[in-house]
């Protein structure tokens, strides 16, 4: 009974969430038919476990997803954002269109701008360049989903995604957790996604096919409240929030634009590599800071003052165009809270179910799968990742029951844990996006399209691309070991 318990319990998430119902509803509802199907105390199980952990989420990755989402709106508003897309599609728009919208995504997520921020910026630059090129819009979508949602959320070292903090109070690893491989999944994905991408524009041009006719869906991705659901579980910022604020009527100057990304990297790299590990933090061992270690906290802190430092730096440098700073500042932290506490109640939801007797069978299966810890792993976490339909809170839920064993493998073994790392974040950010995705259906009402219209270029893009990567990060890192 118990392990059909779990069975149900998943079923009543997947399903009622893919309909639109608030996961702050569904994970404690589904976590206690689970527990009742297993014979274990409701009361207990709803505040002892669901909550503990769930609080226990928040109070590890609430600031990421605070300073994160206040960045985002900051470059929003300050038109910081409008000026990285307009300089990729001036440099490169009239050759290279489908680039210039890759690489104006990743660009921005990549220096730490909130996905859903970027994909109300890029998204008319995209169709204005798509249009002037006679490429299909419906290509659009999987453009920026190359961009924003594949090498650099989960493989470019350094990341400041959410995703590639996770793992970090597990392993006790960095943001910059190996480069090498890292760097590796991040070329496959982007010339794997761009090779689609041409080969499906030339198609399109020798069948005729053109741009055709724009609909304009940015007002439903913002009110519907169905995409807000999907969207907040899926990522780090609430969608309701865009209208909120006051954005600027002229674009900021280049530099003003870039050089807050630049922050976000520099100041990751400096704190994760090199001041931290020289900060004598032996009080960390005291219980009034939680009986902790540097190695739990330091990947945390590192992107927390990147994106702390990154936030200052992008006042300084638009302040002119920032009318209205205090309400862009209240957007974008009141952005932060609905996705955080809906990732964190997918965190309390599979505390419960790793808390149940019955779980034992799952955890042995996973540990079972042939082709030793890493492909358990990426199994386990694409698995999560695909019945949540959320990358960070299926990799939260996976090493919140599986963490501590795939650490002592780790040590039995001989594997890097920094390898351990970047297999679990690329893991999670495969099969995520599936049609239930939160982000994918945004993105596809704010481009006016349908799954009927883009998902397969979608799927090539952003499954396919991220499977390969991740099988090569596999094969390399068993042969060579982490680098």
């Amino acid at each position: 009974m118990g392990l059909l318990g779990i069975l149900v319990g998943l079923g009543l998430l997947v399903l009622f969430a893919f309909r639109g119902w608030s996961v702050l509803l569904l994970a404690p509802f589904a976590a206690l038919v689970a527990a009742l199907f297993g014979g274990e105390p409701l009361l207990a199980n709803l505040t002892q476990v669901f909550m503990a952990n769930a609080a226990g989420f928040l109070a590890q990755f609430f600031p990421i997803f605070l300073l994160g989402a206040v960045f985002g709106k900051l470059m929003d508003d300050s038109g910081a954002v409008a000026s990285v897309a307009g300089f990729m599609a001036k440099r490169l728009g009239e050759r290279r269109v489908i680039l210039a919208v890759v690489l104006a995504g990743a660009l921005v997520t990549y220096g730490g701008v909130s996905l859903f921020v970027a994909f109300f910026v890029i998204v008319p630059m995209a169709r204005s360049l798509f249009r002037a090129a006679a490429i299909p819009r419906r290509l659009i979508p999987a453009a920026i989903v190359l961009g924003t949602s594949t090498f650099t959320m989960s493989a470019l070292p350094g990341t400041p995604s959410i995703q590639n903090a996770i793992p970090m109070p597990f392993f006790g690893t960095t943001p910059f957790a190996a480069p090498g491989l890292g760097i590796i999944a991040s070329l496959i994905m982007l010339c794997a996604g761009l090779w689609w991408l041409h080969g499906a524009e030339a198609a399109a041009r020798r069948a005729g096919e053109g741009y055709g006719e724009d609909v304009q869906g940015t007002e439903r991705a913002v009110d519907d409240q169905l995409i807000r659901e999907l969207a907040t579980t899926a990522r780090e910022f609430d969608p309701a929030e865009m209208r909120h604020g006051r954005r600027s009527e002229t674009s900021s100057p280049l530099a003003g634009a870039i050089l807050p990304l630049a922050v976000v990297v520099a100041v990751n790299l400096l704190m994760s590599l090199f001041v931290l590990p020289r900060l004598d933090v032996a009080y960390l061992s005291e219980q009034r800071f939680g009986g902790t270690s540097l190695a739990a906290v330091a990947g945390v802190w590192s992107v927390s003052v990147a994106l702390g430092a990154a936030i200052v730096t992008t006042i300084v440098l638009n302040w002119a165009r920032l009318p209205s700073l205090r309400q862009s500042m209240d957007a974008g932290a009141n952005a932060s809270v609905l996705p955080a506490f809906s990732v964190a109640s997918l965190v309390g939801f599979g505390a419960v179910i790793a808390a149940l007797p019955a779980f034992e069978a799952v955890r042995d299966w996973v540990l079972a799968i042939e082709g030793g810890p890493l492909v358990s792993l990426a199994v386990a976490t694409n698995i999560l990742a695909a019945l949540t339909g959320s990358a960070s809170g299926g990799l939260t839920i996976a090493l919140d029951a599986l963490g501590p064993t795939y650490v002592e493998i780790a040590a039995r073994t001989g594997i890097d844990l920094a390898l351990m790392h970047r297999v679990a974040v690329i893991g999670a950010g495969t099969l995520d996006i599936l049609p239930h995705n939160g982000a994918v259906v945004s993105l596809l009402a704010i481009c006016g399209l349908t799954h009927r219209d883009s998902y397969l270029d979608i799927v090539m893009v952003g499954i396919v691309t991220s499977l390969l990567a991740l099988v090569a990060v596999i094969a390399l890192g068993s042969a060579f070991g982490s680098f």
